[in-house]
């Protein structure tokens, strides 16, 4: 198998809109993930059961989000599964105690914002610098190089045009285009 990095995400960590939080420190995501933490209180915020939504197992971000932000501990067991990132933007907008995490393609959904880590916010220029710690790369895969119709795709995914479709979609291209 040949790796090819396409594009780049960020994974933000959401939390309702009213909550006050503007900012948190990777141990106090590790924290509140992995249950250490159980209340807004714990990490400055208003008092309130922290609730937590995540990713389901079969999901690549679950487990990407366990190494990145929580030194691959595991999940609170109060934790709630969702099937993807609009149903963590949906939940954590409706629970005043909700925090999660999704891609930064859904960072803008209504209800919810985004905390800083340690000061830094997941934006195209953070994750593209490695400055956004939460930040990881997306690949296509092939069986060696690519050849025929398989390279044919790759290098259109990392032409100019390509990754302008990567940005539209919600991913950061592999470099600064104009």
């Amino acid at each position: 198998m040949k790796p090819t990095i396409v594009a780049y995400d960020g994974i933000g960590v959401i939390i309702n809109g009213g909550n006050a939080l503007t900012t948190l420190t990777k141990r106090q995501v590790e924290q509140i993930f992995a249950g250490d933490i159980t209340d807004w209180s714990q990490v400055g915020g208003a008092a309130g059961k922290i609730s937590i939504y995540t990713r389901n197992t079969a999901s690549g971000t679950y487990s990407d989000f366990k190494d990145l932000a929580m030194k691959k501990r595991d999940y609170a067991s109060s934790s709630q599964k969702m099937a993807g990132n609009e149903q963590i933007a949906a939940e954590v907008a409706k629970n005043p105690n909700g925090i999660g995490y999704v891609g930064l393609a859904y960072l803008t959904d209504p209800g919810i914002k985004t905390v800083s880590i340690e000061g830094t916010m997941p934006t195209e220029a953070t994750v593209l610098a490695s400055k956004y710690p939460y930040s990881r790369p997306t690949f296509y895969y092939t069986n060696g190089e690519p050849v025929g119709e398989a390279a044919k795709f790759v290098e259109f995914t990392l032409s100019d045009e390509g990754q302008k479709i990567v940005r539209k979609v919600g991913f950061v291209p592999v470099r600064p285009l104009n």
